[in-house]
């Protein structure tokens, strides 16, 4: 168990960061949007404390994107007028701040999924605006090495401290945006804030894989093997994805298709 702790999600990450490099853009797009780690750590949870123990668990990852957005809205209009550690000190504690909320949810899937829909309705209403573009930046080892072994140590709390957290606390923790923490910073520094603020506002479209990875589980698992019900799950995720992201390609030719009825 301790192997799969320490590899699992930091063979995820390595698979996913190296896939567009390996496979291509589009082979790429799809495995962005599987968890790479909520998911892992979800399944080790399984493993150790039984399906109905990740049924509530996925519960609470699925209404902790309200903890994620509360991140990014805290840093984003943090970082507009203040360096990088007043807006990362002012993104963990909205996080914190929602997770305690979250952790007195009823159990219910439908109550986490409107939870986590209104987040991201309000995130994307309200965060800063930004001219920016952030586009896909080379990954160098240095990052590379950071992103497993930041996904190897969160998995190692997590799976730790379960017992004692419980399921609610377990999947609160599974979706600590760890990943989102080291590419707001590393960004920010690089950047400058506009770039981080469109950042944030990039990463809508995972939610709805996520979305549908967690409300998989939440049905899977009691019927199925965790095997069986986490490969649904992430083939349903990356289904998602793609689909989420064809829609968005789409709405970007229409005004280019516009433009061109209005020049004839």
């Amino acid at each position: 168990m301790l192997a799969l702790k320490l590899t699992l999600v930091p063979l995820f990450l390595l698979v996913v960061s190296m896939s567009g490099k390996w496979w291509g853009p589009s082979v790429a797009g799809w495995l962005a949007g599987l968890p790479v780690v909520a998911g892992p750590i979800l399944y080790l949870l399984v493993l150790s404390h039984g399906s109905a123990f990740g049924v509530n668990a996925a519960e609470r990852a699925l209404s902790a994107v309200l903890a994620s957005e509360a991140f990014n809205f805290a840093y984003a209009w943090t970082c507009r007028a203040r360096a990088w550690p007043l807006a990362l000190a002012a993104g963990l504690l909205a996080w914190f701040a929602a997770a305690c909320g979250l952790s007195f949810l009823p159990d219910s899937p439908w109550c986490a999924a409107i939870v986590a829909l209104a987040a991201v309705c309000f995130g994307q209403s309200f965060l800063p605006r930004s001219t920016s573009v952030a586009p896909g930046a080379s990954l160098s080892r240095i990052d590379l090495v950071g992103r497993m072994a930041a996904g190897a140590i969160l998995t190692l709390i997590v799976t730790s401290i379960s017992g004692w957290a419980g399921a609610a606390w377990s999947g609160l923790l599974a979706v600590f945006p760890l990943l989102g923490i080291i590419l707001s910073v590393s960004s920010h520094r690089a950047h400058g804030p506009d770039f981080v603020i469109s950042l944030f506002r990039g990463m809508v479209l995972g939610r709805f894989s996520f979305a549908a990875f967690c409300l998989t589980l939440m049905f899977a698992l009691p019927r199925e093997h965790p095997l069986v019900a986490f490969v649904l799950a992430a083939g349903l995720a990356m289904l998602v994805q793609w689909s989420t992201k064809q829609m968005t390609k789409r709405a970007d030719r229409k005004p280019d298709a516009m433009q061109c009825v209005v020049e004839e």
